[in-house]
């Protein structure tokens, strides 16, 4: 799961911070640190489908799966070890 943090962590960095990580840490809340808003919430999830080739349901678009470095990579987690049980 580590390489999966390393990519998000560099997409976030790379995206919302501007190349700045400045202590960000795995479980910072990017909508309670100002790091993500709702326009960037789209641009988030946009990435994690595109990248990941999975569809987020409306459902998901929850803080608890897209709130921060941890919250995603549990997610993709949770969703490909589901898509390996269907498939």
């Amino acid at each position: 799961m580590s390489d999966l943090k390393s990519h998000i962590r560099k997409f976030v960095v790379e995206t919302f911070l501007f190349g700045q990580e400045d202590g960000l840490t795995d479980d910072a809340s990017f909508l309670a640190s100002g790091i993500v808003d709702s326009t960037g919430v789209i641009e988030l999830v946009a990435h994690i489908e595109g990248t990941y080739h999975l569809k987020i349901p409306d459902a998901d678009l929850l803080p608890e799966n897209l709130d921060s470095i941890n919250a995603i990579a549990l997610y993709l987690t949770k969703r490909q070890a589901e898509a390996g049980r269907v498939a």
